[in-house]
């Protein structure tokens, strides 16, 4: 099995961090091939993230996943698996993984601008009706078609520069819900006052 450092960077990124001055900077540094409880922690709390595929001749593919919070899941101490619910029935993933099982996980996180990026091989699971009932959210309005097990080669979390922080509706209610009441009681207060000089 390859090195971590090895799955991120090829000989031609390596060159090219040489010639630009970076290389030094990640020599030697223990990028992740197992799920830590940190990674636990973030995948719990996020609903969407982008999946890579390419084709056996290279053509690359992102597509959006989104689901319910913490639908990316672990399975195993290197493992993530999730369910792939029915969508456009292009395909496109499902035919690159029958050729090239290498995948790529971006998860951005906009609330915290943080961002992680898994590197690994991915595999498509149909019939399993165990690992499905551990992946699927039965509140969860989509229909399951398959799971996706992703086995992780190397992970990393990094760079926190331009990602606009963006925040869903269920960060924003407790704010939100604050503003309301302190509308409610300066209303109270104004109608207050307005009986009073009357």
């Amino acid at each position: 099995m390859s090195r971590p450092e090895d799955v991120l960077f090829s000989p031609a990124v390596k060159a090219e961090q040489t010639r630009l001055g970076s290389r030094a900077l990640f020599e030697g540094k223990d990028f992740g091939t197992e799920i830590t409880d940190d990674l636990r922690q973030f995948l719990g709390v996020i609903d969407t993230f982008f999946f890579a595929t390419a084709s056996a001749g290279g053509q690359p593919y992102v597509q959006h996943k989104g689901g319910p919070l913490g639908f990316l899941k672990p399975i195993g101490s290197h493992t993530l698996g999730f369910a792939d619910f029915a969508g456009n029935r292009q395909y496109i993933t499902l035919g690159h993984l029958k050729e090239n099982d290498r995948a790529h996980i971006f998860i951005p996180h906009f609330a915290t601008q943080q961002r992680v990026k898994l590197w690994g091989r991915a595999r498509v699971i149909e019939g399993d009706l165990e690992l499905m009932e551990r992946l699927v959210d039965p509140t969860y309005k989509a229909r399951p078609e398959r799971a996706i097990a992703f086995s992780i080669e190397a992970w990393d979390i990094n760079c926190r520069q331009h990602i606009t922080p963006r925040y869903s509706e269920a960060e924003i209610a407790p704010a939100i819900d604050k503003l309301a009441q302190r509308i409610k009681e300066l209303e109270a207060e104004v109608e207050r006052l307005k009986a009073s000089s009357s």
